[in-house]
């Protein structure tokens, strides 16, 4: 599978620490390889947008949606951006 950038998902990153930037990096190149890995721990969201999240630490997700051979990335933080996926 491919990851997409959003825009928003940038700048969300872009605000983190570097810490979990790295943590980040990691977890998503886990998505990409495989996205059952135990430690993404993903789950659908209750969301009619077919939303998903994911983990990246233990107190920081990531959302993403799946358009055919493409994960969006939607947004990236701690789980306050579970609110507005």
């Amino acid at each position: 599978m491919k990851l997409v950038f959003t825009k928003s998902f940038v700048h969300d990153y872009r605000r983190l620490p570097q810490r979990i930037q790295e943590a980040a990096d990691k977890q998503l190149e886990l998505l990409s390889a495989d996205q059952n890995h135990p430690s993404l721990n993903i789950k659908k969201m209750n969301d009619p947008m077919e939303i998903w999240e994911g983990r990246v630490t233990r107190g920081y997700r990531f959302t993403f949606q799946i358009e055919g051979e493409l994960y969006l990335l939607r947004r990236l933080g701690t789980h306050d951006i579970l609110r507005a996926p």
